[in-house]
């Protein structure tokens, strides 16, 4: 990712994996010297959300901005003051906004809208081929026109995160890989990367992957 990519938000149907990829985005990009700055504003899963990873990222020199105290495990739409500078980062920080899942999850984006600047953002959609409203060019297309709609942005990127937790294989990481592709000269959009955990980042299966890749570990 560029220095010129300083606001990124992540969306996704529910359960393809967005804070997993947002978490580990941000670490990646904080061990290479990247300044970044984490928002959760997941208020829809209360399984994982980026506020649980506060402690690993704090230490790696992440900004983490979430609900502390007892509003960290409410879900309520609690937008924070600290959220409004985000949306416009100094220098080269990265401003890196963890969404909800679904229609129903981007509408926090609808309230930060006119904050937000044309041209100024990312809003990458995280696909997942192992997942009911990812896992076909119509149903992905029809979850990008319901986040749109909700959040009144524009998707600008695709990332793939196909997976079946311990389950996944390369067969399955190619198997999203494809679906990738299809979904991008479909929407005109770019695939931006894909994810694959770090057991299976190296497996000669995946040597012809074509796409940057975010080697990624369960936290």
């Amino acid at each position: 990712m560029g220095a010129e990519t300083r606001l990124l938000m992540i969306v996704g149907g529910f359960g393809c994996g967005k804070t997993e990829v947002a978490v580990n985005l941000a670490l990646q990009l904080a061990r290479g010297g990247r300044c970044v700055r984490v928002a959760d504003l997941d208020l829809v899963n209360p399984y994982f959300r980026c506020r649980e990873a506060r402690e690993l990222m704090e230490r790696h020199g992440v900004g983490v901005v979430a609900p502390s105290g007892p509003k960290a495990w409410s879900d309520l739409p609690i937008v924070l003051p600290e959220i409004a500078g985000m949306l416009r980062p100094a220098g080269d920080t990265l401003s890196l906004f963890d969404v909800g899942g679904d229609d129903v999850g981007a509408r926090s984006l609808a309230a930060l809208r006119p904050m937000i600047a044309e041209g100024s953002y990312e809003l990458w959609q995280v696909i997942n081929a192992k997942r009911p409203f990812s896992d076909s060019v119509e149903r992905c297309a029809e979850m990008r026109a319901s986040i749109e709609q909700a959040s009144r942005l524009s998707v600008t990127g695709l990332l793939v995160n196909s997976h079946l937790i311990e389950l996944t294989t390369p067969q399955i990481v190619l198997q999203g890989l494809r679906l990738g592709r299809e979904v991008a000269a479909q929407q005109g959009l770019p695939l931006r990367c894909v994810a694959v955990m770090d057991e299976l980042a190296d497996d000669p299966a995946l040597n012809e992957l074509d796409a940057p890749l975010l080697r990624m570990t369960r936290h």
